[in-house]
């Protein structure tokens, strides 16, 4: 499958925006449907967490820890046919503003029957 080469920049934008506004929702269950089916996460300190099921319990779990907020900054995309990757900076806060954690991490977006979906997701806190 070849994917028409867009203006992958606002697409992938697009989907952190609303990224963001679920995650605002507290809303796991659609959280999880930015994945692809087999997506994972590589969180540190956990083992991978893979599939949309243990990806909504994954970020159930930190909104129930009292994470209501996610910030998302693309710094770099790099499209290869029906992949993305993006480098990106993070910064998670409880429901006050106040920053929780803040990083930097890598996204695999692929393309799925027309639609881009994170594949993989890693990120590492830039917090001592």
């Amino acid at each position: 499958m070849t994917t028409p080469l867009t203006d992958i920049y606002t697409d992938i934008r697009t989907l952190a925006e609303q990224f963001e506004s679920v995650f605002k929702q507290g809303d796991a269950a659609s959280i999880a449907e930015f994945y692809s089916d087999d997506g994972m996460l590589l969180p540190t300190g956990v083992d991978f967490v893979q599939g949309k099921p243990a990806i909504k319990t994954y970020w159930q779990h930190a909104i129930d820890m009292g994470i209501k907020n996610v910030r998302l900054d693309i710094v770099e995309l790099e499209q290869h046919d029906n992949t993305t990757i993006e480098m990106s900076k993070y910064t998670l806060s409880d429901e006050n503003g106040k920053v929780v954690d803040q990083g930097k991490g890598i996204v695999i977006w692929k393309c799925e029957a027309g639609h881009w979906k994170m594949h993989r997701d890693i990120w590492n806190s830039s917090i001592e």
